[in-house]
């Protein structure tokens, strides 16, 4: 069941990149939460295609309609399903796609998996779209935790060449990242958010792509949710970040930095601050032995260059089995990092809301 994420909270995302709609079923959401549409409606905005030199030129509104489990405002117990219509759809855009994979793309492994069934149109269920349906399920649960006193947020580190300042391991505030999710390009400084989208612009203009790193943070977690081994919080938080297509890599608090550290460098110290032990830094991202240390929630992921570009590539033709030339036309983002910013915190949201409920679903009802 790959469409499905959770163990207490089960998150069922549906339907193809130009099919009549895409949507996500939650069952197990804690009964009786409000769900405030214009902040949802905000908070998928940030994701929504179209308008932004940055973003592809195809418009989506990204209305979300909830067509069951709510009464009355508020969760009623029942799963609750979020539809969002596809209204800009050009299957026509990806015919001569269906014997020519592209590369860096699922359309080869796709074919060979489902035996050529599969919807090659935008990627079908492959497809960059389908973090819309992850966004509504991620801002429903932020929502839910932000009324337990616990913030996500996330920007874009690294893209074309420019840094952006990064989250201060120990002292990332719930205030920063409120701010920059309210920001208009994802970073903290302006002055970085302008270079990358300089550097954007650039390869959009010359037919290409760039990557980036997306770094997310949660604070106000307690500490001693999690288990070792197979369950811990990284395990969950990975499995929900490696669903937002383009994912490469995945890296908790000092991450690969830390492997060149000596063990003396890379340790962080105990101490006691208003009454609550603490670290005086946060190499271990705030997750120790697989469970919450009490400390900020730090991880970054590595989000490829967009595969869709319109220089021409090599492929194969596979009725002929031979080499075929490819130029990709339609409507592509030259950097999917962008957007996925609010896809990392839905990741983030919806694995710690999961995680949270483990055997203490009496705080939260």
């Amino acid at each position: 069941m790959s469409s499905i994420f959770g163990t207490n909270l089960k998150i069922s995302i549906f339907g193809q990149s130009h099919a009549p709609a895409v949507g996500v079923t939650i069952d197990g959401l804690p009964v009786g939460e409000p769900i405030d549409m214009d902040r949802l409606r905000a908070f998928m905005a940030r994701r929504a295609p179209g308008g932004k030199t940055w973003s592809t030129q195809r418009r989506e509104a990204d209305e979300p309609e909830i067509v069951c489990g709510i009464a009355g405002g508020r969760t009623c117990g029942a799963p609750l399903t979020v539809l969002i219509r596809n209204t800009d759809v050009r299957p026509g855009d990806y015919s001569a796609f269906s014997d020519t994979p592209r590369p860096a793309h699922a359309d080869y492994t796709g074919r060979i998996r489902y035996s050529g069934w599969n919807d090659f149109s935008g990627g079908g269920h492959f497809s960059g779209r389908l973090t819309a349906p992850l966004c509504a399920a991620g801002g429903i649960c932020a929502q839910i935790l932000s009324r337990r006193g616990i913030e996500i947020g996330a920007h874009l580190l690294r893209a074309g060449g420019a840094e952006d300042a990064p989250f201060d391991p120990a002292g990332v505030t719930a205030a920063q990242l409120q701010q920059v999710r309210s920001a208009a390009f994802p970073t903290l400084l302006e002055s970085a958010g302008i270079q990358m989208q300089a550097a954007i612009e650039q390869a959009r203009q010359d037919g290409d792509s760039i990557g980036g790193v997306i770094e997310c943070a949660a604070v106000g977690v307690p500490a001693g949710f999690g288990s070792p081994i197979f369950d811990g919080v990284e395990n969950r938080i990975a499995q929900a970040v490696f669903g937002i297509p383009g994912v490469k890599g995945l890296e908790f608090g000092s991450g690969f930095a830390g492997s060149g550290r000596r063990g003396s460098q890379n340790n962080d110290a105990f101490t006691v601050s208003d009454g609550e032990v603490r670290t005086v830094t946060n190499n271990h991202g705030g997750l120790l032995g697989g469970i919450t240390s009490g400390m900020p929630i730090l991880f970054r992921i590595a989000m490829k260059p967009t595969p869709s570009i319109y220089k021409p590539q090599q492929s194969v033709d596979l009725q002929s089995m031979t080499a075929a030339e490819l130029t990709i036309k339609g409507r592509h983002d030259p950097c999917i990092a962008v957007r996925a910013v609010p896809c990392a915190e839905s990741a983030a949201a919806v694995a710690l809301t999961d995680i949270l409920m483990d055997g203490a679903y009496a705080q939260w009802n």
